[in-house]
């Protein structure tokens, strides 16, 4: 974590947060810096997080998925 916190020019402490779900809602320009870093374009990174979970209704997928983006 170390490793990629720093090679995304970020905060260890900053990425723990992110991946803990404390930070709400990432600053785009770090999720960009991280999505890099990781080797996935920000479009799978959006596939990603708008993927419904199993088990909800379609209707319910945009809260469900600001949900897991803040997580």
């Amino acid at each position: 974590m170390l490793e990629t916190a720093l090679d995304a020019r970020v905060s260890p402490e900053t990425l723990r947060k992110i991946e803990s779900g404390r930070v709400a809602t990432p600053a785009f320009p770090t999720i960009a810096a991280i999505a890099d870093v990781l080797g996935l374009s920000l479009d799978a990174v959006w596939a990603e997080i708008n993927q419904p979970e199993r088990g909800v209704e379609p209707a319910n997928s945009g809260h469900n998925a600001r949900e897991r983006l803040a997580s």
